[in-house]
């Protein structure tokens, strides 16, 4: 009798070979197991192009209606992609606008199995990653200088006051220049979304940027975040939990020489690139959890690794692949344990770890895609194909109890 499942969790389909394993993971891990409301999005990228890419913002307002999504890689599109995809248009990244929409911080966490050792001999512990999900590169305006001329920032007061004006730099020939932006309300609730995970998690806060050399723009969020850690002093102390500031570059110094078990926050292109650095040292981005949560307490699961074109290719050829379906089971079990969580159904919950359980005991029995053999310890003679993993779980997952 399959596990009845509360309230409904939005499911948002993906591209390429993510959507090929995660029709697998749906049809062999969750849909046997679970009777499931899902309200379904396809934010593949021909659906995003037929919609001028409202389906997005519609999954991202039923995530906020519902509380809990489960999100499968997607396609952001260059101009190649373009091409290749007939597209009307450079479609902005799915996870960037449901992000906006949610005001949310992403955490990405690993996935620690004991035959797959970190590259870096010091960690022992799971280092989380907190992402500050608005702004800076990520909504910049930029553009080519075709020659010599001055480049200026202009603040133009809502309440009619005098413009502000800054020189950015004086052109004496071709070049480039950017303008990015954030804002004090959305670092404020990285800050606070942050303070609360660490607190929940009860592991230690750090907190990176560069404020030697942009006092203003990384000095604003300094100041913000330490305000915000000031006044959750007692619930620090409360906890166990130390909140620490650091310049980035010492951050990854001491990041790297740790054994783990603290959470990293960072802004938004540290994060980009640290959670794929933190995610490598343990191992794969297929290890990597990924989950946006937002001030009001809204959530979105997905893998941290994109769409795996390559392997999609030979998908397309008819070839058998051996593609890590590991992050997209555990998108899914994150959702519905918190769904649990949520809804107070425990048999829920204990079915998602079961699942997690089931999934590390197949790779800890030397049952592994091809990128995990190549770097599990002990080695293991061969590889599995995707959908042999995925049976294998299945498996696994039929004889534990608790399913």
């Amino acid at each position: 009798m399959p596990i009845k499942v509360k309230n409904p969790i939005v499911e948002m389909d993906g591209d390429e070979m993510a959507r090929v394993i995660w029709h697998m993971i749906k049809e062999k891990l969750i849909t046997p197991f679970l009777d499931l409301d899902i309200r379904y999005f396809d934010l593949g990228i021909k659906r995003r192009d037929e919609t001028d890419d409202r389906i997005t913002v519609e999954a991202a307002e039923a995530i906020k209606e519902t509380g809990i999504g489960v999100k499968c890689a997607t396609i952001t599109p260059n101009a190649a992609r373009v091409k290749e995809y007939g597209l009307k248009q450079q479609w902005k990244s799915p996870n960037g606008t449901i992000r906006s929409i949610l005001d949310g911080t992403v955490f990405r966490k690993p996935i620690i199995m004991k035959n797959i050792p970190p590259a870096v001999r010091f960690w022992k512990k799971p280092i989380v990653i907190g992402r500050h999900a608005y702004g800076d590169i990520y909504k910049c305006a930029e553009f080519v200088v075709e020659g010599p001329g001055t480049a200026e920032l202009v603040f133009t007061p809502a309440s009619g006051g005098e413009k502000k004006v800054v020189k950015v730099h004086d052109f004496s020939g071709k070049g480039v220049a950017m303008g990015m932006h954030n804002t004090e309300s959305s670092i404020r609730s990285f800050a606070k979304a942050c303070i609360n995970y660490a607190i929940g998690e009860k592991i230690d806060l750090w907190f990176g940027a560069k404020d030697t050399i942009s006092k203003q723009y990384h000095g604003f969020f300094r100041d913000v975040f330490g305000e915000e850690a000031e006044k959750a002093k007692e619930k620090f102390d409360s906890a166990g939990v130390k909140y620490r500031y650091l310049l980035i570059d010492d951050a990854v110094a001491q990041v790297v020489k740790s054994e783990g078990g603290m959470l990293w926050a960072c802004m938004n292109y540290d994060g980009d690139v640290m959670s794929d650095m933190v995610a490598t040292g343990f191992g794969s981005l297929g290890l990597m959890t990924s989950v946006l949560v937002s001030p009001d307490g809204k959530y979105e699961f997905e893998a941290a690794h994109g769409t795996v074109v390559r392997h999609y290719y030979e998908h397309l050829k008819g070839n058998p692949t051996s593609t890590n379906p590991v992050a997209s089971i555990f998108a899914w079990t994150g959702a519905l344990a918190k769904r649990g969580e949520i809804d107070n159904t425990l048999d829920v919950v204990r079915f998602a770890r079961t699942l997690e359980e089931a999934v590390i005991a197949a790779v800890e029995g030397g049952v592994m895609t091809k990128d995990l053999m190549l770097i599990a310890e002990p080695k293991v003679s061969k590889f599995a194909r995707t959908e042999e993993f995925i049976d294998a779980v299945a498996e696994r997952l039929k004889q534990r109890p608790g399913k």
